[in-house]
């Protein structure tokens, strides 16, 4: 108020009374239309033939894969590629050696580095389906689960903390990463995965699973202190309609929430119809505080709630009985007046707690313990039996205390009467302009589908689910299109579709549409099947080829769109840190649970706004496990992640940037991580192999790069070493040999954890 105030001051007269007079005007033009009989025309769009007609929003193609009879074709991915090249005159690359396909494909499908024993079991096998047989392996891997799960996580703009100033823990949000993670791992189709996450407490068999799986809805910003809480209620249901829009449809609804989309057709009442299905979902909280809730099966819950009822009966009976029994020993014991306390503190015992004078409480502090003392004294053989069997007993129940189902963070819809919901004027909720039912987009309307009906005995709207079947029906074009492109882009870097988040009309149109729609044909019919897609891929020749450069497709195609070469990429920021530790012996494959914290400076800490609030303790050992487990906090990311570009958690992130920038090679030389890491490197190098140079060299070859040294590398790693033992002796007399070559070794693991071919996967 005070900074309006100055602002006030500032302005001349006739432009505060013109403001005030446009706001008078405007508030009185805003009454007549409230008052008037609703009009949603204006919040509606007429579609044309050519709306429809945009391709995203057409029938799946009944695509067969073209026939060409040519030796590189594999399987039919290669048919499809093939025939844009030959159109374009470009022939595709060589095919990448066995080394390098391996090392590519053990990155993509668990994001770790091949072991040393595994790349020369691969090399020496001869049998042409090794590479099949390799793939199979690494799908059934938990580490598939780990590298998929966290492209997924980015998707659904995953965190475990609120967001905003105080940004506050999101309870137990860490089990719906679990979820994501063994959900992949078990090769859940798709669409049961979708299903679950959208509306897994309304289904038929709804339990501890499935309810985590909503948490989806709930991985948003919050604010704990909303300058407007109708606001802030509307502006997180907008965030999940534009979460579970953007992830599944790939559609920017959100933008039709003030006013029919722009550029897409999509009217405010697309969007106000997509609110009334989410509308019903109310947070669990106790004020500024957010809560997580008991989950499992209605039998499983009803169950526990019984236990615990029996369970508190029995200590309340067990305390009631000790209760009475302390009770009349201290009437008998105040009756006899056998007592060493003065009369005065006899009687302020004596006399109810708020009768007491100041001096009376002074006597009874000062004389309580001495007086429970002979109480207890004065019990009979036969009371002090009875009360220690009641205390047996009561401690045995205590400790049988009932197990708790599992917690998870996440919404629930409230029993009763579900609240109608509106077009808002400008996307105001405090001016509804007409009540609205809920429904799907208009410009889909091959896939419409009647809305499944609550009985009252359901406990749910149903309108979730009613929205997870639309999507997952043979006649939505969307769902299986944009999830097969997510799972493209994964592979090379790029979607079909390159704009991830939006198959509308202001998206990139696809490179291979028939392919594209080939592959989600395949999709569903493999039962939604997540691996067999991998699989289908990564066993192309298409993704078998080269990364090299060649000069002639360079000119015809150089963002790659053809898919004539592999693309160089760069290890993604989990990837990167667990693969430091794989190679220095030191990665902890422990799964699921807790989130754990690893080592942040006390710098970055005291520069939160609110020091080191929110940040557990460091364990080493803990803090080794996969990067997926590490704890999220959208104010305070693990700096050497959100500096190889973690995903930005506050929205759908469909792809990473990926920045190269100086203080990234700053921190891999001189981070206290790297240096670390470096230093258990050389230890193993010296444990494990024979105890020369060129021996150690060679074991560090394999386990980073995947290969044996050239002969030109290996004499500059030698000759390094040896320079580096000089200096070390000239800097540090009186270091024993062990020190020494501890010392030099580590310095040269640093470099060749900063090799480009370290961080590259070709």
């Amino acid at each position: 108020m005070c900074g309006i105030r100055r602002h006030f001051d500032r302005w001349p007269a006739a432009v505060i009374f013109g403001w005030l007079l446009t706001a008078m005007v405007h508030g009185s033009l805003l009454a007549e239309e409230l008052k008037s009989e609703p009009d949603l025309s204006a919040f509606e769009i007429e579609l044309s033939d050519s709306d429809y007609e945009h391709w995203a929003f057409q029938p799946i193609s009944d695509s067969s894969p073209p026939k060409l009879d040519d030796p590189w074709i594999k399987n039919p991915i290669d048919a499809f590629v093939l025939q844009k090249l030959r159109a374009a005159g470009i022939e595709p690359s060589p095919p990448a050696d066995d080394r390098t396909w391996m090392r590519r494909v053990y990155f993509d499908l668990i994001g770790l580095p091949p072991k040393p024993e595994d790349i020369a079991a691969f090399l020496a096998d001869s049998s042409d389906d090794k590479r099949a047989r390799l793939v199979d392996r690494l799908l059934a891997d938990s580490g598939y689960g780990i590298r998929w799960g966290r492209r997924w996580l980015d998707v659904v703009r995953y965190a475990e903390t609120n967001g905003y100033e105080r940004d506050g823990d999101k309870p137990h949000a860490w089990r719906y990463r679990d979820f994501v993670i063994d959900s992949l791992n078990a090769d859940k189709p798709f669409d049961q995965f979708l299903t679950e996450q959208l509306a897994g407490d309304e289904l038929q068999d709804a339990d501890a699973e499935t309810m985590i799986a909503t948490t989806f809805l709930r991985l948003g910003t919050w604010d704990d202190e909303p300058a407007d809480p109708m606001v802030d209620r509307y502006d997180q249901l907008d965030d999940v309609i534009g979460t579970v829009s953007s992830t599944f449809l790939g559609l920017t609804l959100r933008c039709a929430r003030c006013h029919n989309h722009k550029f897409e057709p999509i009217s405010q009442l697309d969007y106000a119809r997509m609110t009334a299905i989410f509308e019903p979902l109310k947070r669990p909280q106790d004020k500024r505080t957010d809560l997580d809730v008991l989950v499992g099966t209605k039998a499983e819950l009803a169950a526990h709630h019984a236990a615990v009822k029996r369970h508190e009966t029995a200590v309340a009976t067990l305390k009631a009985q000790i209760g009475a029994l302390d009770e009349h020993v201290r009437a008998r014991f105040f009756a006899a007046g056998k007592t060493k306390l003065s009369s005065a503190a006899l009687t302020a015992h004596q006399t109810a707690a708020d009768k007491r004078t100041t001096e009376q409480k002074k006597l009874v502090k000062k004389t309580l313990r001495k007086l429970q003392k002979e109480i207890r004294t004065s019990r009979t053989e036969s009371e002090q039996r009875q009360r220690d069997a009641f205390r047996a007993s009561l401690k045995s129940v205590e400790e049988a205390k009932p197990v708790s189902p599992p917690r998870a963070y996440i919404w629930q819809e409230a029993s009763g009467e579900i609240p109608v919901t509106h077009v808002f004027r400008r996307g105001d909720p405090r001016t509804p302009a007409g009540a609205v039912s809920p429904g799907f987009p208009s410009v889909l309307r091959t896939a419409n589908i009647e809305l499944l009906q609550s009985d009252d005995g359901h406990g749910t709207s149903l309108r979730r689910l009613s929205l997870a079947e639309w999507m997952t029906s043979p006649k939505n074009p969307l769902v299986s299109r944009v999830a097969v492109n997510r799972i493209w882009q994964g592979h090379f870097g790029e979607g079909l579709v390159r704009s991830e988040n939006d198959f509308g009309v202001m998206g990139l149109p696809p490179t291979h549409p028939e392919l594209l729609d080939w592959l989600a044909t395949q999709f569903r019919a493999s039962g939604w099947s997540l691996k067999q897609l991998h699989r289908l891929i990564v066993l192309s020749n298409t993704y078998a080829q080269s990364s090299a450069q060649c000069d002639k497709p360079m000119q015809t195609d150089a963002e790659n769109e053809l898919l004539w070469r592999y693309p160089l990429t760069r290890l993604e920021a989990e990837v990167l840190r667990d693969s430091i530790l794989a190679v220095s012996g030191k990665l902890n494959l422990q799964m699921g649970g807790p989130s754990v914290y690893p080592k942040i400076s006390k710098d970055v800490l005291a520069g939160q706004s609110r020091p080191g609030s929110g940040w557990g303790a460091w364990d080493e050992s803990a803090a080794s496990r996969r990067a997926v487990y590490l704890f999220v906090k959208r104010s305070l990311l693990v700096p050497m992640l959100e500096l190889f570009d973690l995903a930005d958690t506050t929205s759908s992130c469909e792809q990473r940037s990926r920045s190269t920038i100086p203080t990234q090679a700053l921190t891999l030389l001189n981070g206290e991580f790297l240096n670390r890491q470096a230093g258990y490197f050389a230890e193993r190098l010296i444990s494990e192999a024979d105890g020369d140079d060129r021996s150690r060299v060679e074991l560090a070859y394999q386990l980073a790069l995947a290969r044996e040294p050239e002969e030109a590398e290996l004499a500059a790693s030698l000759a390094f070493l040896e320079r580096q033992r000089e200096l070390i002796r000239r800097e540090s007399a009186g270091n024993d040999s062990a020190d020494v070559e501890q010392e030099a070794l580590q310095a040269w693991c640093l470099v060749v954890y900063n090799l480009n071919e370290f961080l590259y996967v070709d």
